[in-house]
C-alpha cells in the first residue's frame, strides 16, 4: 500500500534541518523543571526557538510546556511519536491555561498515545502575538527543540518507560488553540513548515479565515473541529460554512451541542459546534479537547469504552 500524502509530507518536513542558513545554528534547548505527577510528567523547557523572545516586542519569556502520560510508549518502527500543540488564548499563561483547562488530564483521559507541549505567547496580554512562529520555518524550528529536550538522558531517565527513543521524530501533528491562540495556529498552518493533520479551535475563529481555509482545502487527510459560543467567532464560523458551501465540501454543522453522534464527529472532516459552554469553558466543560482526542486520527494503544456509545446523540459528560 502506497504512503498518503500526509505520511510522505510529515516524513519529508521531520528530517534534520540542513544548509537553512543561520536558523540552522544551534539553540539553547533546557530542560528547567521536571515534576512527576500521577497522569504523566510535566516538563518545563527553555528553548530558544519558543515563540518569544522575539524582536521589538518585550515579552521574553521562553517556556514550552510539556506533558507525556504516563501511558505513552514508542510503538511505530519507524519510532514517531505523536504531538499535541496547544496555544493559550489572551490574558493568560501557558501554565494558567494547562491548569485551569484541565489541558493534561484530557490528554490522559483520552487515552491517546500523543505527547501535548504548550508554548508560551505573551504572558497575561491582551494579545496572542504568536512572535517567532511568524517566520518561516518557526514551528519546525520548535518541534525540532522539543523533540530534543525529550531525548536528553535526564529526562529519558524520568520518563522511564514512557520515553522516547533516540532515533524518534515526531509524526502525526494536531494543533488546538483557544480564544486568541488562533493567530499562532494560522501561522503554523501558513508558514510554520511542518504538516498538521488537524486543527482544534476552542471559541477561537477570530479572524485568519484565509490561512484556516487554505490549509483544510489542501489535503484529504486534514480536519478542522471548531467550537463557537457567539459573537464574532460565530460570524466567522457561519462565514467559513458559506466558504465550505461555495467549495460543495462536506462539513457537520451542530446546531445543538450534542446532538450528532461520536461516529459523526469522528468522520467528518470539518465540524462547527455551537457550544453551550462559556467563553472560558469551551476547552473543558464538556471534556471538549478530550473528545476531539477521541475522535482523531492519533494512534491509541489502550482500550477505550468511548466509541461504545458511537452512535445517537453524543452524550455531554461534565469534568469532575
Amino acid at each position: 500500500m502506497g504512503l498518503t500524502r500526509r505520511q510522505l509530507v510529515a516524513g519529508l518536513l521531520a528530517l534534520p534541518l540542513v544548509g537553512v542558513g543561520a536558523r540552522a545554528e544551534a539553540r539553547s534547548v533546557k530542560v528547567k523543571d521536571i515534576d512527576v505527577g500521577k497522569r504523566g510528567v510535566t516538563l518545563t523547557l527553555a528553548l530558544g526557538s519558543a515563540p518569544f523572545p522575539f524582536p521589538g516586542k518585550r515579552w521574553k519569556d521562553d517556556t514550552v510546556l510539556v506533558f507525556v502520560p504516563h501511558h505513552h510508549r514508542v510503538l511505530r518502527k519507524d519510532k514517531r511519536v505523536d504531538l499535541v500543540v496547544h496555544f493559550h488564548g489572551h490574558n493568560s499563561t501557558a501554565r494558567g491555561a494547562m491548569e485551569s483547562h484541565e489541558l493534561r488530564e484530557q490528554l490522559a483521559d483520552s487515552k491517546q498515545n500523543a505527547i501535548l507541549a504548550i508554548p508560551q505567547l505573551p504572558v497575561d496580554a491582551g494579545t496572542g502575538h504568536p512572535g517567532k512562529l511568524t517566520e518561516k520555518g518557526g514551528l519546525l524550528r520548535m518541534l525540532t527543540d522539543i523533540r530534543k529536550a525529550l531525548q536528553t538522558k535526564k529526562v529519558r531517565r524520568a520518563l522511564g518507560k514512557a520515553s522516547l527513543h533516540r532515533r524518534s521524530r515526531i509524526g502525526t501533528l494536531i494543533i488546538s488553540a483557544h480564544s486568541g491562540g488562533y493567530w499562532a495556529a494560522a501561522e503554523c498552518l501558513d508558514h510554520g513548515g511542518f504538516e498538521v493533520s488537524e486543527v482544534y479551535l476552542f471559541d477561537s475563529l477570530y479572524g485568519n479565515l484565509d490561512e484556516f481555509y487554505s490549509w483544510l482545502m489542501g489535503s484529504d487527510d486534514r480536519k478542522l473541529i471548531a467550537y463557537y459560543s457567539g459573537g464574532k467567532v460565530a460570524k466567522y464560523c457561519r462565514h467559513f460554512m458559506r466558504k465550505l458551501d461555495d467549495a460543495k465540501f462536506e462539513y457537520l454543522h451542530e446546531k445543538k451541542e450534542g446532538e450528532h453522534s461520536r461516529a459523526d464527529i469522528t468522520l467528518a472532516r470539518a465540524v462547527f459546534i455551537a457550544t453551550s459552554a462559556s467563553h472560558r469553558g469551551v476547552t473543558h466543560k464538556y471534556n471538549e479537547l478530550r473528545d476531539c482526542l477521541y475522535a482523531s486520527s492519533l494512534q491509541r494503544r489502550l482500550k477505550s469504552g468511548w466509541f461504545d456509545k458511537k452512535r445517537g446523540p453524543r452524550p455531554l459528560v461534565p469534568r469532575k
